[in-house]
């Protein structure tokens, strides 16, 4: 009996944003060189995850910020000491946070984008992630509990270096050090193993006075203590060796991490990582790669966001992938890996191919006062949810599938007083603050265990003057 794969999307509908909108075009900056923020393309610095911008933004020098030491966030229950719980929520990473000095102020403070599993051998065991900034440059940090999230201590992730020879990259010295990490993501297997995925990077001048700007992707794995410790050094998933600035090694961001961790599906205990490559030529392709011996090793990279008559403009940005292949689906970033019951990968992303369009509906111009009116055609700062699927472990992906349209908000500049062009912002503050917050949309999804021909995707949206929806949602139909 043949079955049919059913791809759902659930879009969230948010209040309305009125203001301008950024269109992505094809007009560029220069080519990239490194991973000098600067350089990098129109396209790619509106696709850079906040990790990644936060870490290679040399920040901005007019900043004449009044805010003081006594500003600084530091929770506290009793009156002293670091609290352990906010109301009924329970602090999961136990270190206090650093005062941080007026001109940096936050950066020994923050966690963000967070990750969180739980063992299938002992549901008591959970392991947490999270970009930490203790040490003032992203890190990343891992916490885990043994009383079903009660409580939480600290774990050490030994990242300092890595070797710097192997077969997977080439640093030109036996130790390769790292300035920052993050981009986190945990998972265990099935047989209690819990992994780390954590992307490395070094910020090169000027900056810092050394010019590496290479960065990479490793993998840890926690054996027989639920994550209280981690392997020594990490592994490598991908590396990109740049110790000169070269600018002709592409940059490696925003990788998520699965597990296959169904018994007895064919690919069990599979370890997948996925995630984004900027290149000088100005593209962004998803790459993906696995691990079959419990993160030691890992395979080639594997082009996932394939050529698509789904992908329409390039931007003038390069079509050739580092695998050789040639795709009109080359800005991309935010890729999601997830496993279903049967051993099948699936990978959803945001892609920023598709064509804009004028908004009108389609028999706009035919219809008149009471005409039937067919579904709107998206307009403005929409892009769209592409899914790929594997089924045979990550060596080859399909050509990908649209699971929906999405909307952003207005872009940074819009509240900004012109700063952070072309990347979507939420409102706060003032226009002529120097703070804000990006409006990423991340898809998510996963495949239902009683019935793996079942697929979600959830995506965020959000509700813009020029979306020509009477109810506010975006259509998004099934395929």
């Amino acid at each position: 009996m043949r079955r049919t794969t059913r791809w759902f999307a659930l879009p969230a509908c948010m209040a309305l944003a009125a203001g301008s909108f950024a269109v992505l075009t094809s007009t560029s900056t220069a080519a990239a060189s490194g991973a000098n923020y600067d350089q990098f393309k129109k396209v790619q610095r509106h696709l850079l995850s906040g990790q990644a911008t936060m870490e290679l933004e040399p920040g901005d020098p007019g900043n004449t910020s009044t805010v003081d030491q006594t500003g600084n966030y530091t929770p506290r229950r009793g009156g002293t000491g670091c609290q352990q719980g906010f109301g009924r929520n329970i602090k999961v990473n136990a270190n206090c946070q650093n005062i941080t000095d007026a001109d940096l102020q936050g950066r020994a403070q923050a966690n963000n984008e967070t990750s969180i599993a739980y063992n299938p051998t002992n549901p008591r065991n959970l392991v947490a992630s999270a970009n930490d900034y203790r040490r003032g440059d992203g890190h990343c940090y891992t916490s885990y509990s043994n009383d079903k999230g009660r409580s939480w201590q600290d774990s050490t992730v030994p990242f300092s270096f890595t070797r710097g020879r192997t077969p997977a990259a080439d640093f030109g010295a036996a130790r390769q050090y790292w300035g920052g990490g993050g981009d986190t993501s945990v998972a265990f297997d099935t047989k209690g193993n819990a992994y780390l995925s954590c992307q490395v990077f070094n910020r090169g001048k000027p900056t810092s006075s050394n010019p590496d700007v290479s960065s990479a992707l490793l993998l840890f794995r926690s054996t027989g203590n639920g994550g209280a410790s981690w392997n020594f050094p990490g592994r490598y998933t991908r590396a990109s060796a740049d110790t000169l600035n070269g600018g002709v090694q592409p940059f490696l961001d925003k990788q998520l991490m699965t597990v296959d961790n169904t018994v007895g599906s064919p690919f069990q205990d599979r370890v997948y990582v996925s995630w984004t490559e900027f290149a000088a030529n100005g593209s962004a392709f998803i790459y993906a790669a696995y691990s079959a011996d419990y993160g030691e090793t890992t395979s080639a990279p594997v082009l996932v966001s394939r050529n698509s008559a789904l992908c329409t403009q390039t931007f003038g940005a390069g079509t050739t992938a580092t695998t050789g292949e040639v795709s009109t689906c080359n800005e991309n970033q935010f890729s999601q890996p997830f496993t279903g019951p049967d051993g099948a990968l699936y990978i959803a992303y945001n892609n920023y191919n598709n064509a804009a369009s004028s908004g009108l509906r389609d028999n706009d111009a035919a219809g008149g006062a009471g005409a039937t009116l067919a579904p709107t055609v998206p307009k403005d700062n929409h892009n769209q949810v592409l899914l790929s699927k594997s089924v045979d472990g990550g060596a080859t992906f399909s050509v990908p599938v649209k699971v929906a349209d999405y909307y952003d908000l207005p872009d940074c500049a819009t509240y900004q007083n012109g700063k952070d062009a072309g990347r979507a912002c939420v409102p706060e503050k003032g226009a002529t603050s120097n703070s804000y917050f990006r409006a990423t949309n991340y898809p998510s999804g996963a495949v239902n265990p009683r019935d793996a021909s079942q697929v979600i995707v959830t995506i965020g949206s959000y509700i813009n003057k020029n979306s020509n929806e009477a109810n506010g949602c975006i259509p998004t139909g099934t395929d």
